[in-house]
């Protein structure tokens, strides 16, 4: 049977209701899995989502793998060699791997892969956060490719370790063009089968898989089918996993995930996802966010602890600075009791701002003190955004709060700069995300910090080649960070997944969003 005819078909059985999927010997071998987010476009070499990679990490093997350890592990590459100014990285790659339309993985395939990537025209949202430092690919021999850098750069194991830069096949990249997330094509240990946009995504297992690498603790897929479905209101998902719609699901509810613990037939896996938390940047480059002082208000004005009790309850920390309490290289310079009313009233005096006519808003040269406040509308960041506009008011601030779709909306606020709060996390397992949000020229710097010490601190931190020395570096620039006051974190993100008791061998890689599918079986 041809390939793309064994593609075509579990398409079909679905079309016809699925009976060869429910039917009684292989009910137990399909596994529905809920996604909370539903995505703008799910081609992982172009958006960023983290909710993409909970089913395409499957879909796609790496270069290398991150090990739980904290190191990295052979993937699609059996080994690699840095040269001693750290601008060459050379893979060896295996000669056994063949893409799930049948195409052999090799060097060319690699060259194809990050080339795309780095394509202006591809516009990757990830490409400058994980490879802007690759200047070319070269194919050295059918098994052998050489990635050229224009400077060194200590976090490409841990880019290349990421869905985002998966290897998908050069065949079906050419052949769907602008429609290849509708068609992707890997290597890993399921195949796509389809995906309907804002309905279900569904896998099958690929019985060919045979190079699985040291982090899978199976050889091969233990499921037949795996069916995701979007489950965007957190009021929907109990339901869903009550009704045994979903054998799993993320972000539930935290009294949610309680009440069906204790019923006794699910379990819960709260796991706390490395990069940044659940924040806020401060424009520092917009009145009146321009004041240090009203940034050092804002943060003491913030009831933190109370805040994420009420919203999270037990399974989420009190974020304390740039980075999670997960994350190699974070630190903790923004204590979680930093809460002081009298401090932020005395603050926003002397920088001016009184309630001289008895509304409870302050004011400065007859301006009432009001705060333009950006967020998206997932992962309980409208619920925060609504204590802190109840928590300012007591401050005498008032609080605009704009909710916005997408984080293409998100940008367009960025871009517009008439803002003064602006909320994302981004997950990531090495520090030099924060370049990207704190230095200068940044793609993401959204608090408008500028400083040159700074931007000279990541840059070096990122080619250092000690892990002792990048930590001291990262350590002093969080604590900058702290000190100009343009962040203020909420929570270290922690995804409270619930899954059926039949659900077993369920854990998640490293990067904590993404299960580890080919270890998942049922009962």
């Amino acid at each position: 049977m041809s390939s793309s005819i064994k593609l075509w078909l579990p398409a079909v059985l679905l079309l016809l209701g699925g009976a060869a999927c429910s039917s009684a010997g292989t009910a137990s071998r399909e596994l529905h899995y809920g996604l909370t987010l539903v995505p703008s476009g799910i081609d992982p070499h172009i958006h960023a989502s983290s909710e993409l990679g909970i089913p395409l990490s499957s879909v796609y093997d790496t270069l290398v793998f991150r090990d739980p350890a904290g190191g990295f592990v052979p993937g699609l590459a059996e080994r690699w060699e840095i040269s001693a100014d750290r601008l060459q990285y050379t893979f060896f790659l295996r000669k056994d791997v063949r893409f799930h339309d049948g195409t052999a993985f090799d060097a060319a395939a690699v060259k194809t892969n990050i080339d795309r990537i780095l394509n202006p025209e591809t516009k990757s949202q990830k490409a400058r956060l994980l490879i802007s430092s690759v200047s070319a690919v070269t194919v050295v021999a059918a098994d052998t490719v050489r990635f050229e850098l224009t400077a060194p750069f200590a976090p490409l194991l841990d880019s290349l370790s990421q869905v985002y830069l998966g290897m998908a096949s050069p065949a079906a990249l050419e052949k769907w063009g602008a429609d290849y997330q509708f068609h992707q094509v890997g290597t890993g240990p399921f195949r796509f089968v389809e995906y309907v946009p804002g309905d279900h995504l569904t896998l099958e297992k690929n019985p060919d898989y045979a190079w699985a690498p040291a982090v899978y603790k199976n050889k091969s897929a233990q499921v037949d089918w795996i069916v995701f479905r979007f489950y965007a209101d957190p009021a929907t998902r109990a339901p869903a996993l009550r009704s045994r719609e979903a054998d799993v699901m993320g972000e539930v509810l935290t009294g949610d995930a309680g009440d069906l613990e204790r019923s006794g037939g699910y379990s819960v896996y709260p796991v706390t996802i490395p990069g940044q938390p659940l924040q806020y940047f401060i424009n520092a480059q917009q009145a009146p966010t321009d004041d240090l002082r009203v940034r050092q208000a804002l943060l003491a004005a913030t009831d933190r602890k109370t805040l994420v009790q009420t919203v999270f309850g037990p399974y989420s920390p009190v974020a304390a600075g740039p980075l999670t309490a997960a994350t190699w290289g974070a630190t903790a310079p923004i204590p979680a009791d930093a809460y002081d009313p009298a401090g932020a009233a005395e603050l926003l005096r002397l920088a001016g701002w009184e309630d001289t006519n008895g509304d409870g808003i302050r004011e400065k040269d007859g301006q009432p003190l009001r705060l333009k406040v950006v967020y998206p509308g997932w992962g309980l960041t409208p619920q925060t955004a609504e204590l802190l506009e109840i928590q300012w008011k007591a401050a005498g601030i008032g609080v605009e709060l704009i909710q916005v779709a997408s984080f293409s909306a998100l940008m367009d606020a960025q871009k517009s700069g008439g803002y003064n709060l602006i909320s994302w996390n981004q997950a990531g397992t090495d520090p030099d995300l924060l370049r990207s949000f704190y230095r200068s020229d940044g793609a993401y710097n959204w608090s408008g910090i500028r400083d040159a010490g700074l931007d000279s601190q990541l840059d070096q931190a990122r080619q250092i080649g000690t892990d002792a020395e990048r930590l001291q570096i990262y350590r002093d620039a969080q604590e900058f960070i702290a000190r100009a006051c343009v962040l203020l974190p909420i929570r270290d993100y922690v995804n409270v997944n619930v899954a059926s008791r039949r659900v077993k061998g369920l854990h998640f890689s490293p990067q904590g969003w993404f299960p580890v599918l080919i270890d998942v079986s049922l009962s």
